[in-house]
């Protein structure tokens, strides 16, 4: 939301949130769903048994379509082969292999050269993003990119595990449906657009903790979707009050790592399976978890090159071109995180390829002076704001030092948007400011998003 937007939105009464986020669901729903979703839906659940031969030919096919619409429309690449040509370079554009490496910053750095020249922003859907590396995107969706991913998600993340788009269900994520000056419920906002109940991230402690339950039991939610920061922190209230929560179908994670002892908590206070999700709004790559534990990569989304890891036996860097999205072809797109492929089929029977390892989107958790755990972050930056990179470091419960690369005109206005969005979730915090040329890499080159300098809590895993 626009701050001001955000300000009007936070000064309504909860029944007129709730309404106005029924307004947002309803206009979500109907680019996300349509009389086609049914038949997608079945689509992809057909696609799980498909032979690895088949699935060879569908994506030679599909590559094929896209390298050659992205030579040919995409003002980008356009530039790039025409440039290669009058260098001498005869290499053809329907090979794979002979494109280069797409880094980040070419996305953010020139968003509409990406875009085919037959299609028109306006008619699009625009997301912004900042991911896990703090480096903000802008990408554009047609109505049927958008159709094709939620029915694969339902496919995949929802099917698999017995819950429908039809439940009601509730997700954690880091949208402020409530102030973070709030002290009494109501914590989250109903969207009966999408029967879904959206909880704050910033507000979980051990004086809303009933709240949280009593609002899944009311709504008779059949499944939660969140970050495992988020979820985790709820679930260490459960079990620390002794409360019974409501028996879910199933947990879902995304946009984090999930980690054992995150699992297993999780497990404990909903009394039901947690299954993980991996992607990326440049939707290049997606995986799932089965049944059996494993995570399936969902070919559909992107081609995928880690086979040199398998060989290596250890991670190596993601590189994905994505096939789910022709009108904003990111070709070999190097994603940030590292992976690596299993060789055996998974016992759940499916034929889709495994993920044996993901690493990658390591963001610490952040705590506030109230209590409260505070997990990614990320969405402070999911707005123009002209920065090139940034990162939060938590230096003590009340000072937050927010390091940033500055893009050209970076001055107060991206300050204040960034300190106002730390407050918003975090509180009353002092917000500082390090502008850099480039923000420090760990020894394997990662970006570490978010990072807490505090002594590790008494008893935390």
């Amino acid at each position: 939301m626009r701050a001001a937007a955000l300000r009007i939105y936070h000064a309504l009464p909860a029944s007129l949130q709730s309404a106005a986020a029924g307004l947002h669901g309803w206009r979500l729903s109907r680019w996300r769903y349509g009389p086609e979703s049914d038949a997608l839906v079945a689509q992809a659940l057909e696609r799980d048994s498909w032979s690895p031969a088949r699935w060879a030919e569908w994506r030679a096919d599909s590559l094929g379509l896209l390298l050659e619409r992205a030579a040919t429309r995409v003002p980008y690449y356009q530039a790039a082969w025409s440039a290669r040509r009058r260098a001498g370079d005869h290499a053809s554009p329907t090979l794979l292999e002979n494109w280069p490496v797409l880094e980040k910053e070419s996305l953010r750095a020139s968003p509409r050269a990406f875009l085919a020249d037959d299609c028109s922003p306006r008619r699009m859907y625009q997301e912004h993003t900042s991911g896990t590396s703090g480096t903000p995107l802008t990408l554009w969706w047609s109505r049927a990119t958008v159709r094709r991913w939620y029915a694969l998600f339902e496919a995949r993340a929802r099917r698999w595990h017995g819950v429908s788009r039809t439940d009601a269900w509730a997700i954690i994520g880091g949208q402020p449906v409530v102030p973070a000056s709030r002290r009494t419920p109501p914590f989250g906002v109903w969207n009966g657009a999408l029967r879904q109940l959206y909880l704050s991230a910033y507000h979980i402690g051990a004086e809303s903790v009933s709240w949280y339950v009593a609002e899944l039991s009311r709504r008779r939610i059949a499944y939660v979707l969140g970050y495992p920061s988020a979820l985790d922190a709820l679930a260490r209230q459960i079990l620390d009050h002794g409360l019974a929560s409501p028996r879910l179908a199933v947990v879902i994670t995304n946009a984090e790592p999930l980690y054992r002892f995150q699992r297993e908590r999780i497990e404990a206070a909903f009394g039901c399976p947690v299954r993980e999700t991996y992607g990326m709004a440049e939707i290049v790559a997606a995986a799932s978890e089965c049944d059996a534990g494993r995570m399936h990569l969902w070919p559909e989304v992107g081609v995928t090159e880690v086979e040199e890891a398998r060989a290596a036996g250890a991670g190596a860097p993601l590189i994905c071109t994505g096939l789910l999205n022709p009108d904003m072809p990111l070709i070999r797109y190097q994603v940030g995180d590292d992976a690596l492929l299993g060789a055996s089929r998974c016992e759940c029977g499916r034929s889709l390829p495994v993920i044996d390892s993901l690493t990658g989107r390591h963001d610490d958790v952040l705590r506030t002076a109230d209590g409260r755990s505070i997990g990614r972050l990320d969405p402070v930056f999911k707005r123009e704001l002209r920065i090139r990179e940034a990162q939060i470091v938590q230096e003590e419960l009340t000072r937050i030092r927010v390091r940033v690369v500055p893009a050209p005109g970076f001055g107060p206005d991206d300050r204040r948007a960034i300190s106002d969005g730390l407050r918003l979730r975090m509180g009353d915090v002092r917000v500082e400011f390090e502008e850099l040329a480039a923000l420090p890499r760990s020894a394997n080159g990662k970006l570490r998003a978010v990072i807490s300098n505090l002594p590790r809590p008494s008893g935390a895993p």
